[in-house]
């Protein structure tokens, strides 16, 4: 089998986790939103599985993020659970997303600019 950066588990001090969560850019938040049973959990499942934290054979089944009773009980996210993961990124991809978000800044700024100008000519 070929090893790869997510078959081993990440461990940190509480130093380093600090050290790391103090850089702005190396955080990236994102939200799982979707109808009811349209894999939530199951795909936050498997980025945790991915992240080493839980048996990807579990990835899906574990509903890590539930954590409540009632929604262990009846296999339904209720409240929302944040969770932290972390990614070691190549050069070359940290400098697509560079580009990537740079591209997407530049399209929100054009896109106020025009409805600014649409606004003056009412």
């Amino acid at each position: 089998k070929k090893k790869n950066n997510f078959d081993k588990m990440v461990n940190f001090s509480i130093e380093q986790l600090r050290a790391i969560m103090d850089e702005p850019d190396n955080i990236r938040n994102m939200s799982v939103i979707a109808h009811v049973d349209h894999g939530k959990s199951t795909l936050t499942d498997s980025l945790v599985a991915r992240a080493g934290i839980i048996a990807t054979a579990k990835a899906g089944d574990q509903r890590l993020t539930d954590t409540r009773q009632d929604e262990q009980d009846r296999c339904i996210t209720i409240k929302s659970t944040s969770i932290s993961l972390y990614c070691e990124i190549n050069q070359a991809d940290l400098d697509k997303l560079a580009e990537l978000e740079t591209a997407a800044k530049a399209k929100k700024s054009k896109k106020k600019k025009s409805k600014k100008t649409e606004e003056k000519k009412e």
